[in-house]
């Protein structure tokens, strides 16, 4: 870890007060202060209200048009939309209030399902417009979360922190959907679906209130450089050119993951409490692992640990290609929760030490998540390409899981993009 000239280590907070000061080094044994937990619980409730109703959406909009297409135009313009408001985003959240942006993002993705519900089934006419919405939502939310996570963690903790929130992402996977499964099933469908959206809507609301609690640090003066992520990457030898790869890597197969599969489980089952079900094992899977993985993962064995990550989620994608029904699904989701600790935690943590690592790139942190996100963006609508060609020729089973497996094992590339940078000693350098 690189030093700044004060002689402390510049790998996560920075202060409110002054511009260039790098706060003090680590907190003892990777120990996280009451800020840390304050937006773990506004992202576990974030995540609660987001699970009861977004693991729906793509359910809901099939269900009223029948159509593949229709909701892969909704998650483009979902898509791109989020990484246009990440890029203008950034420069409020660096030059004035990154908290109106974080709250912003909770209001918005409340509107998005009070837009949902108001619409009905007539939702599936403005998918472009609702998608847009929520991407909207998603990047005022995820460019303020991401600098906020990046100012109150630091290396010795990062892998703690995102252990914890693997945890409370499951436990919301665990317990929402299934909820979610059990009132659609039980109210008959419309009904069910208004329930859910409205308890949405008031999980967004605490949400919202918690955050208040939140400080807003910042460097008082720097501005926003709107053309900094295209310069790293323009640089000859910078590692952003590397660890950008890895990132678009993760973001083609997140492109089709995200919606796809409960949607597929739907298909296969024509039964939202089965999808419930499905969320509520996988989930629980899912919290065990990153339980584990989040204690025993160390920078002397991630290389190996996410190697083993990348390759599995792949491979476990084989036994659909037997059969895509209940059983072969709950054997790719128990096998996905299982191994996707392994390659998401080292990700996410490298990725925001090389944000932290040297006092220039702490100061551009808001530039810098703004490139990540932009490689997550293309990598998301190229997966999405992907299956905007596919399900425009052919909707079989057999080319489904074909598109699944061949963005399954994208992030075997971005392993091999990013594993110089895995190692205990390697300093980006």
């Amino acid at each position: 870890m690189k030093q700044s000239h004060h002689g402390v280590k510049t790998g996560g907070r920075m202060p409110g007060r002054s511009v260039g000061r790098v706060v003090q080094g680590s907190r003892h044994g990777g120990a996280m202060d009451a800020q840390a937990i304050l937006l773990l619980t506004v992202q576990g409730l974030f995540g609660v209200a987001s699970a009861l109703s977004g693991t729906f959406i793509p359910v809901y909009l099939w269900k009223a048009s029948q159509s593949f297409m229709l909701i892969g135009w909704y998650t483009l313009g979902q898509y791109i939309t989020s990484g246009i408001i990440f890029w203008l985003a950034g420069k409020w959240v660096k030059e004035h209030h990154k908290m109106y942006s974080l709250r912003l993002g909770i209001v918005l993705s409340g509107a998005f399902y009070f837009m949902v519900l108001m619409l009905g089934q007539q939702a599936k006419t403005y998918s472009i417009p609702l998608g847009m919405l929520s991407g909207m939502a998603l990047g005022f939310y995820w460019m303020a979360y991401n600098v906020v996570y990046f100012e109150i963690t630091e290396p010795d903790n990062r892998d703690r922190f995102n252990g914890i929130a693997g945890i409370l992402g499951s436990l919301s996977g665990i317990i929402a959907p299934w909820v979610s499964g059990f009132l659609i099933t039980t109210l008959h469908g419309e009904r069910g679906y208004k329930l859910i959206f409205t308890i949405s809507l008031v999980i967004f609301g605490l949400a919202v209130v918690g955050s208040f609690w939140l400080k807003n640090r910042g460097v008082i003066g720097e501005k926003y450089k709107w053309f900094l992520g295209l310069q790293e990457l323009k640089e000859k030898g910078n590692p952003w050119r590397r660890m950008f790869g890895a990132i678009v890597a993760q973001g083609v197969r997140e492109g089709v993951f995200m919606f796809l599969i409960g949607l597929v489980i739907y298909i296969a089952t024509k039964n939202e409490g089965k999808l419930g079900n499905f969320s509520l094992i996988t989930s629980l899977v899912a919290l065990i692992s990153f339980w584990f993985v989040g204690k025993r993962l160390k920078p002397s064995n991630r290389r190996i640990a996410m190697l083993a990550g990348t390759i599995m989620i792949g491979l476990i994608i084989l036994p659909l290609f037997y059969k895509v029904t209940y059983s072969t699904l709950l054997i790719f989701g128990i096998g996905t929760s299982l191994f996707i600790p392994l390659y998401i935690i080292p990700m996410t943590s490298r990725v925001f030490d090389l944000i932290g690592h040297s006092e220039e790139s702490a100061v551009n942190r808001e530039e810098l998540i703004v490139l990540r996100e932009a490689g997550l963006i293309i990598g998301r609508v190229i997966g999405l390409a992907a299956y905007l060609v596919v399900v425009s020729q052919t909707q079989t089973p057999a080319a489904i899981v074909t598109l699944m497996f061949c963005v399954g094992i994208v992030p075997i590339a971005g392993w091999f993009f990013i594993r110089p940078f895995l190692s205990a000693n390697n300093k980006f350098r």
